[in-house]
């Protein structure tokens, strides 16, 4: 039986509802998805694309105040339809009227004109489901998942501690279930040349002596090839010899991970949300409002994976 999903719109002064549009035919395929739009906003957005509608696109009304569509305009309006689909969609889930959610993109200035209080869907989520919900990026070929995410840089050093990187590494090890041994980033350059250049990576190194003996007891003895490594050196961790060790990698922060990831996947790269009761993935792209509703030809891989990651395809 085919998996349904739902799928929250995104902003709709961006490229979402283009995506959703254009590929619905490939992703009925795989899965049944429902749409968190009303009829009246998706018609409206349709018409401006010049894109016909499919007879079975699935739709849902009373989702938010219709508004006037304004391609690549960040409006408090289009902000307020895009958190409301988001948290219809997640209401689908809880409810187990779905198996899973798929959002397209949002754009977080026009989430703030609306109020919302998150800068985007996996703080919402922490806070909808009160878990430490997990962001993971990636594709088959290489995950990264990331200890810190939306913050400035100077807070990381002291965002790293023993106690939180050791519940991070065990509640990846449970929800991602890697099949190989996981890349664990250090912090500093040279992974801190043995405290030369930084001293994180030894609280580093205890989280993961932590997790490993938590996960299993063998490695204790030297019986069992750790679940994590020890921290790497970040600048030769996704070299093409040492990807050929992982595929899985745990970043201790956002552009550290994510630099590398979008450099060699950016297409077909997608964003999972881990630790939680729910699954929900989704695009790993932004709204595109540069592009939005000029009848340009949009990537769809990075859209179709996150569909697929869903029904254990990719």
């Amino acid at each position: 039986m085919m998996k349904k999903i739902a799928i929250s719109i995104g902003d709709l002064n961006g490229i979402g509802i283009q995506l959703a549009l254009e590929n619905h035919h490939t992703i009925s395929k795989e899965v049944e998805p429902v749409y968190c739009i009303d009829r009246s906003m998706l018609e409206q957005a349709a018409k401006g694309l010049q894109l016909s509608i499919p007879d079975d696109f699935k739709t849902i009304e009373k989702i938010a105040p219709s508004f006037n569509i304004e391609a690549g305009v960040v409006s408090k309006e289009s902000g307020v339809y895009a958190y409301a689909s988001f948290v219809k969609a997640v209401e689908l889930a809880r409810e187990k009227k779905v198996d899973a959610i798929t959002t397209l993109p949002i754009h977080k200035k026009a989430w703030e004109l609306a109020g919302v209080k998150y800068k985007g869907h996996t703080d919402a989520l922490r806070d909808f489901f009160d878990a430490e919900a997990i962001m993971m990026l990636g594709c088959p070929q290489m995950y990264v998942a990331l200890f810190t995410e939306h913050i400035p840089l100077k807070e990381v050093a002291c965002s790293i501690n023993e106690k939180d990187l050791t519940r991070f590494l065990l509640d990846f090890y449970k929800t991602a279930q890697p099949n190989k041994q996981v890349g664990v980033l250090g912090l500093n350059p040279h992974a801190g040349d043995d405290g030369v250049l930084g001293s994180e990576e030894r609280i580093i190194q205890k989280a993961i002596d932590n997790a490993n003996m938590t996960i299993n007891p063998l490695y204790r003895r030297g019986e069992k090839t750790p679940t994590y490594s020890n921290p790497l050196v970040p600048d030769v961790a996704f070299t093409p010899n040492t990807r050929k060790n992982y595929t899985h990698y745990i970043a201790m922060y956002h552009d550290q991970g994510l630099a590398p990831l979008k450099a060699l996947y950016f297409d077909e790269g997608i964003n999972v949300s881990l630790n939680l009761p729910i699954l929900r993935t989704s695009v790993d792209h932004g709204t595109a409002f540069d592009i939005a509703y000029k009848n340009i030809e949009l990537n769809n891989q990075s859209y179709i994976n996150a569909i697929k990651y869903i029904t254990g395809s990719r």
